[in-house]
């Protein structure tokens, strides 16, 4: 046995949050840790009537996490890193990002796809999904669509909807992927989609040094530039914004865009950098977008949410 510390990881309690926690309590336990699950209920979980953005709250599904290890309760906290604003707390630092699953949106659908070619209903709670979804079907309607994903697979079932968007690698975690879904190759999706993150304290040196060993760099790198991307657009302002990098033999490649919330507005970068560029790649990628327009839309999407 390497110590024995219990290390106790701090989740929320959906299905798919504790997947996620018992995914990195079996990789602590195979390097010879002890571990416990402490999962806790996020606001994020428990507001389900309103959009998240009009909630107003940074952070909102990892905010509990954060207070209960600040206050001590637990020792690190597992994530969905697309959830992690991109400043962390005071005392609270990045331990580890594991190696990323999906990053695509896929679409479910109830009937058929005939409503791509007409009018149709499509659900989701993200800005994101929504002002991308409208930016190629502008004739369509989208729907706020809240809960964790078994609640948005059963709102879609019982409503009158054609399809909803969901992130793949949550469905296919839970093995609720249904045969009716379509991948929306075209979407770009969120900073981090895909990748889980753990968090411990910054002085707590015995997680730190456990956590690490579940590092994927490749991951970290392309989710940092994603993150940094993410980080200098939105200067605290929540934003329909894309980002993916990948790394292909030694190079990272970059796509990024910035959409109005009603999906009229776009501006796009495609870009490439060596590998060892990485720690600024995101910023200039951002940078470069706010140059090309997206100063203006970022104020009309400042004004739209009454910002």
């Amino acid at each position: 046995m390497v110590n024995q510390k219990t290390i106790r990881i701090g989740t929320r309690d959906s299905e798919l949050a504790l997947w996620q926690a018992h995914t990195v309590e079996k990789k602590l336990n195979d390097l010879g840790y002890q571990t416990e699950i402490i999962a806790v209920k996020s606001t994020g979980d428990l507001i389900l009537d309103k959009p998240l953005y009009e909630l107003g709250i940074t952070g909102i599904f990892t905010k509990t996490l954060d207070v209960a290890m600040i206050n001590g309760q637990v020792d690190i906290a597992v994530h969905s890193m697309k959830d992690v604003p991109t400043a962390l707390p005071i005392g609270i630092v990045q331990a580890a990002v594991l190696e990323r699953a999906s990053e695509k949106d896929i679409l479910v659908f109830k009937n058929n796809l005939d409503f791509l070619q007409d009018s149709g209903t499509i659900a989701t709670g993200s800005l994101r999904r929504q002002a991308q979804w409208l930016n190629r079907f502008p004739h369509h309607t989208v729907v706020d669509l809240r809960g964790n994903v078994n609640t948005r697979l059963q709102k879609l079932n019982d409503n009158d909807w054609n399809g909803a968007v969901f992130a793949a690698a949550g469905l296919e975690r839970l093995n609720l992927k249904p045969e009716n879904h379509i991948n929306l190759d075209w979407m770009i999706p969120a900073p981090a989609q895909g990748a889980m993150v753990v968090v411990a304290m910054q002085n707590d040196i015995f997680c730190i040094e456990a956590v690490s060993k579940l590092n994927h760099f490749h991951t970290e790198i392309c989710t940092q530039i994603e993150r940094d991307f993410l980080k200098t657009l939105e200067g605290g302002c929540t934003a329909p914004i894309g980002a993916l990098a990948s790394i292909i033999d030694n190079k990272i490649r970059f796509e990024g865009a910035l959409f109005s919330l009603d999906g009229k507005d776009k501006v796009t970068i495609e870009k490439a950098a060596d590998l060892d560029h990485y720690q600024f790649f995101g910023k200039e990628c951002a940078l470069e977008i706010l140059e090309n327009g997206g100063e203006r839309v970022m104020d009309k999407i400042r004004k739209d949410l009454g910002k």
